[in-house]
């Protein structure tokens, strides 16, 4: 099944999902470190999202959160590509400056943690395996 949204960082990536259910704010809420989500509401937090697809419905909180994953990159901690049902100015420019892949307008809660999928951002496709159960 293709997913289609719109292009914010053209690339390609293939992975592991990991979902979350919930808005995400990066500064304060994933640790630049160790790629480990900390906030304490998420629904997945204590969870890596280094080296997988992150979803989730948007952003939130500080746009010190942009730098954040910029040095979730830097670090090598960061998603593969970003995944999100809505796309805000801090989120977006953090995938812009670390050359993220993002697509925006994928409805998440057709994702599932743990799916590998492809994400083909210069298109604004998002290939989820089938059959799913």
């Amino acid at each position: 099944m293709k997913l289609r949204g719109r292009k914010i960082v053209g690339g390609k990536a293939e992975g592991e999902l990991i979902v979350s259910r919930k808005a995400l704010s990066f500064l304060g809420g994933v640790d630049p470190e160790t790629g480990i989500v900390t906030d304490a509401e998420s629904d997945i937090r204590g969870q890596s999202i280094a080296g997988k697809i992150l979803a989730f419905p948007r952003g939130k909180g500080s746009t010190v959160g942009s730098y954040v994953i910029y040095a979730l990159k830097k670090n090598g901690k960061a998603p593969k590509a970003i995944i999100v049902g809505e796309a805000e100015t801090i989120v977006a420019t953090g995938a812009i400056i670390a050359g993220i892949p993002m697509v925006d307008g994928i409805d998440v809660s057709r994702l599932r943690s743990g799916e590998r999928v492809k994400v083909d951002a210069d298109s604004g496709e998002v290939e989820v395996p089938e059959p799913r159960e």
